[in-house]
């Protein structure tokens, strides 16, 4: 892991430093950097940038292509340095990994995770996100944590749904738990990779009086692992407070689209029932619950059986101790319970999985001219059970009925509502039977996919970890990068038809990649014109001899502002030299300050600058206020955590 960012640590260290590395001479003074004008129009371009965040004047993908065009026109970059970001390992890493999780979520793998995640969490929007988050962090502690959220964004929408839950109240808690994840090890984000890498060059250029040791593997775990209860319990008692509610908020039995509630008001939503053990068995036709109640039995499952009916007939036999989901209005299906001494359940429970959003709704057709409807009734052409759909409404001339609709004779421009499974009704759309009004939401599941997206998986994990070390150990040293590796898996997902090259192109989230395009060449110039080098070295001198814990939380706050406007690795790379240098006049350990900065490097929640923060942008439906409004407040706990963390540890 330590070479994935090996060549891009050389290549900045020189650019930054200059051929006698980052500790050559001492720490340079104020007046040894004169302040250019190139400097204040990169300054001037992050005002520019910072105001567009705010007032949301043009798309922040624009704010990217902006960034393109006027750095190279200001002479802060060169033209090639300006679109440079479109190739960097960070965005072609974005696109591969997003490729494998849309490969993981067509072959049903996410609908695992999601169900197992739902099985322990139930409807509890903290519990869930609670669980997402843990995991998250989790899964980034060993593995780049763009990965790592990437990977669970699929699995994340699955559950919105399916809660109602809207996306955003998860999307950014899993995000910001994805990025401080990466602080409880040493190779869990770029910058602590970086970190020994740093201390064996200081030791090579004897600039301190002793050695100084590397870090272990789990020498910050402590610090990390209170990061991430901080922000867990941040979201679950301020989360309500700050995250916006955005997106798609209805509930689970909310399976009306808003184009059809007018139309169908008396069809609210799908529920459970359960039957007594003392009800005996009767069929469908026998109960007459459609004619009478206006509710239809869309799903029967027996307990004994361990059998599900998502389209029972009229010969199906209701038998006691089963439960059956009923769609329809409240009021009618109360009373239908009520009079046949059913038990209401409510909010469904054993059909959850089956019936939410994800996975079923309802979908309204008009019978064409041509038709194989027309002139025949449902149940002479026996549609349940041929199509696994079940008739809810039949309107003709304005008029709907629920009495009998399977005997009426099919006339072209009679609409049916009907209420299935969205794979019954991709089948059905392949039939000449009806013109459809609203969206078929599910997509073809490759479940005989799965082995080869979930063995991609980890091979592409495999390679990230352990190709270098391993073709070392075989005298064969393989030296790539991690976005090779992430793009290795992403062609896999294709090659083995896991996905096609259309739907991986239409996974892409492209608002991302062209705002993380334009914000890279920006910390480009930034750390070209001595910018950051002037910055950082002003206020590391005005701060002059304070206490150890004082100096470190001001390291660790100039890092954070460094890593909202220059890359994580770049912040790192420029700040560790500085705050190892000062540390060591002042007394400190300079290893201590080397850690703070580089575990600082991921305390960027303020602005979607961040990968992962722009990966989650649109899903979310966040705006750059939402970032400010809750990322604030992370912000300052997770430097007032780091500090208590430094002062009773270390």
């Amino acid at each position: 892991m330590r070479n994935i960012l090996g060549g891009l640590l050389i290549a900045v260290c020189i650019s930054l430093v200059g051929p006698c590395g980052a500790f050559a001479g001492a720490l340079p003074k104020p007046a040894d950097i004169i302040f250019t004008l190139e400097m204040g129009l990169v300054f001037a371009v992050l005002f520019f940038v910072i105001l567009l965040f705010v007032f949301e004047w043009v798309r922040v993908d624009v704010v990217g292509l902006l960034m393109m065009v006027i750095l190279p026109l200001l002479g802060l970059v060169t033209p090639q340095e300006a679109i440079s970001g479109l190739s960097s390992n960070a965005v072609v890493a974005i696109i591969a990994v997003v490729i494998i999780g849309a490969g993981l979520d067509k072959t049903g793998c996410m609908n695992i995770l999601a169900r197992q995640i739902l099985r322990r969490a139930g409807k509890s929007e903290n519990k869930i996100v609670i669980f997402i988050s843990v995991t998250v962090a989790f899964i980034s502690s060993f593995m780049q944590n763009i990965g790592a959220a990437a990977l669970f964004l699929p699995a994340v929408r699955r559950i919105a749904r399916q809660t109602g839950i809207p996306a955003s109240k998860i999307l950014m808690p899993m995000a910001y738990c994805a990025i401080i994840g990466g602080t409880i090890t040493l190779v869990g984000a770029s910058p602590t990779i970086l970190l020994n890498d740093l201390i064996a060059q200081a030791n090579g250029l004897g600039l301190f009086e002793t050695t100084i040791q590397p870090l272990g593997m789990f020498t910050q775990t402590p610090i990390g692992l209170a990061l991430v209860l901080a922000a867990v319990l941040y979201f679950v008692v301020f989360g309500r407070f700050v995250i916006p509610a955005k997106g798609d908020s209805q509930g689970q039995n909310k399976i009306m689209p808003a184009s059809l509630a007018d139309t169908y008001q008396e069809i609210a939503g799908v529920f459970e029932i359960e039957i007594p053990h003392d009800f005996g068995s009767f069929t469908l036709q026998e109960l007459h619950v459609r004619d009478r109640y206006h509710v239809t039995i869309a799903g029967v499952y027996s307990p004994e059986k361990k059998i599900k009916n998502y389209a029972p007939t009229r010969w199906e036999l209701i038998h006691s101790g089963e439960t059956l989901a009923l769609v329809g209005n409240e009021v009618h299906v109360r009373q239908c319970t009520k009079d046949l001494g059913w038990v209401f359940k409510g909010e469904l429970n054993v059909f959850a999985e089956d019936f939410s959003p994800n996975n079923a709704g309802m979908v309204e057709g008009i019978v064409t001219p041509r038709s194989y409807l027309a002139g025949k009734n449902m149940r002479e052409l026996r549609f349940r059970k041929q199509n696994g759909i079940v008739p809810v409404v039949l309107c003709r001339e304005g008029i709907c009925q629920f009495n009998q609709i399977t005997l009426e004779v099919i006339k072209p421009g009679d609409a049916l509502l009907m209420f299935g499974r969205w794979n019954k009704f991709l089948s059905l759309a392949q039939k000449d039977y009806f013109a459809f009004t609203n969206e078929i939401k599910g997509e073809e599941v490759r479940e005989d996919k799965a082995k080869h997206a979930f063995g991609l998986l980890v091979c592409t994990i495999a390679m990230i970890l352990w190709l270098k070390p391993v073709s070392t150990a075989l005298g064969m040293p393989i030296n790539v990068s991690l976005s090779v590796c992430l793009l290795t898996g992403a062609l896999g997902m294709i090659l083995t038809r896991v996905l096609t090259i259309d739907e991986a192109y239409k996974s892409i989230d492209w608002m991302t990649v062209f705002l993380l395009g334009g914000l890279i060449p920006l910390g480009l110039a930034f750390q070209k014109t001595g910018a950051a080098e002037w910055m950082a070295t002003s206020i590391m001198h005005v701060v002059g001899t304070v206490p150890e814990v004082l100096f470190l939380l001001i390291i660790g706050l100039l890092t954070s502002f460094f890593t909202l406007v220059v890359s994580n690795v770049g912040a790192t790379v420029l700040l560790v030299p500085l705050a190892m240098t000062m540390a060591f006049e002042m007394g400190v350990d300079p290893r201590l300050a080397a850690m703070v900065v580089a575990i600082s490097a991921s305390n960027t929640f303020v602005l979607p600058t961040h990968q992962v923060n722009a990966l989650v942008m649109r899903p979310g439906g966040y705006q750059t206020m939402d970032y400010v409004k809750t990322g604030t407040g992370m912000t300052i706990i997770f430097l007032v955590v780091l500090t208590m963390m430094l002062m009773l540890f270390y």
